[in-house]
């Protein structure tokens, strides 16, 4: 395990290809300031897209705040979100759970009621004057208030209040696996412009970064080290494991995308100038075993921002997970209220009542032993703004009071606190992975993956 470990950090600190790589046989070499192209499309006066760093370019107002949807999701026992054009997030405060995430019956009282908000208090629709006009996908739908709100391809645009500055993507991100739809809530999710990815290639969201898969199978797509610029050193032999991902006879370079021709008739695709391919022994999507192979890397339009510089990673009986300077596993808590409008309850600022039932039975004192916050020192600071540090108040884990004495100063991810778990008796043990309701989809705790297919898990 040890030395697949080396090979994943090698990976993930290699894996964005820059586009001055050149000569063959030079490593590939990393380079975070890297950020995703995307095809230009029509937008209303005044929207615009912005680059982020966990989500790549997103669609945001003028003020560059991004725009997010609710699309409807399925539960067990009913359905939540929006349907294209019926915008039905309102300014009713709710009072009980409406029974769409099973066991739990209908009626029961929500807590914290004295302070909750309705859904667009905290979701601020983006309203449209009468003479906005259709652009391509953006169009006007109208809200039971009856005033106007901008759609993309149907579904109603919102803003976050969690979002302070451009390029916040606090509200939610496009997710896969676990925690989506079924008894996992239905998250709200920033609207994008499409990748410019050829056909044939799509983009996928990881906690590594934004990774190139095939968009048909969703299989890895991969680089090699010995490989030239522009040019393919993968032969007889090679080939035999490492198919080139070939591009149409009619295809045509595009922004970082260029075409070589392997041999006559036969041509492949290149991304910032490195020769692309799967690998023949991957068994499921999104996998990163190519990676294991010296040389060989995953390709990510855009890596992921840098964890704090104390944290380190961890081999697992199932994967490798992010971990604290001591090596103990980093995770994330996952909630979402069973209310109609489905809010978000994992922030400091939501009720914390749904996180104490689950580590401790209600009290916060037990919690704190249970999954302690990852506490930062004095003068940390992370370098980007998906990692920060926050004020928590310890009696209750809702956000401290400006200069409140006895405030925990503890990292964040996403502007949600992280925890480790006082079960884990060695480093690299997860025994609170999928702690809670559902895996912990709807209510509960997670490890931080940055790779967790070794059995199956989905990469």
């Amino acid at each position: 395990m040890g030395y697949l470990r080396s090979l994943l950090k090698a990976s993930i600190a290699a894996s964005l290809l820059a586009a001055a790589a050149g000569a063959q046989g030079a490593a590939v070499r990393p380079d975070y300031a890297a950020r995703e192209d995307y095809i230009r499309a029509p937008m209303p006066p005044g929207f615009q897209v912005v680059a982020t760093e966990v989500q790549g370019p997103v669609y945001a107002d003028p003020n560059g705040h991004t725009l997010y949807r609710w699309p409807v999701g399925a539960q067990r026992n009913g359905d939540a979100g929006e349907q294209k054009g019926k915008p039905s997030c309102d300014s009713k405060i709710y009072t009980d759970n409406a029974s769409l995430m099973s066991p739990y019956p209908g009626g029961l009282t929500l807590p914290e009621l004295e302070t909750r908000k309705s859904c667009v208090d905290l979701w601020l629709p983006v309203y449209a004057t009468a003479d906005d006009k259709p652009v391509g996908k953006w169009s006007t739908v109208d809200r039971p208030d009856g005033k106007k709100q901008w759609a993309y391809d149907g579904f109603a645009l919102y803003r976050s209040v969690l979002d302070k500055e451009p390029g916040d993507v606090l509200g939610g991100i496009a997710r896969g696996g676990r925690g989506v739809g079924g008894d996992g809530g239905t998250h709200r999710e920033p609207i994008t412009p499409p990748p410019n990815t050829p056909p044939g290639v799509a983009v996928v969201q990881t906690n590594n970064g934004r990774m190139l898969v095939t968009s048909d199978t969703k299989f890895s797509i991969y680089a090699w080290d010995k490989d030239g610029a522009d040019k393919s050193n993968c032969g007889v032999g090679c080939e035999d494991l490492w198919k080139p991902v070939i591009a149409p006879q009619t295809a045509q370079p595009q922004g970082e995308w260029n075409i070589i021709e392997r041999s006559p008739g036969v041509k492949q695709w290149t991304y910032r100038k490195h020769p692309l391919y799967t690998h023949a022994d991957d068994k499921r999507p999104r996998g990163l075993e190519g990676s294991d192979v010296p040389g060989w890397h995953n390709v990510y339009t855009q890596l992921a921002p840098k964890p704090p510089a104390t944290f380190t990673t961890r081999d697992t009986s199932s994967g490798i997970v992010l971990a604290d300077a001591r090596g103990h596993t980093i995770y994330t808590y996952t909630c979402t209220d069973d209310a109609l409008d489905q809010q978000d309850c994992s922030v400091p600022d939501a009720p914390q009542e749904y996180r104490l039932a689950i580590c401790s039975g209600g009290s916060q004192a037990a919690c704190m032993q249970a999954f302690p916050y990852v506490i930062a020192k004095p003068g940390d600071k992370s370098g980007n703004r998906t990692w920060s540090v926050i004020d928590i108040d310890p009696k209750t884990g809702h956000s401290a009071t400006p200069g409140q004495a006895d405030a925990l100063h503890v990292w964040a991810y996403r502007g949600r606190p992280i925890y480790t778990f006082s079960g884990d008796e060695h480093p690299g043990d997860t025994m609170a992975d999928g702690y809670g309701e559902h895996r912990g989809s709807r209510n509960g705790f997670n490890a931080f993956w940055l790779r967790d297919d070794f059995f199956s898990r989905g990469g």
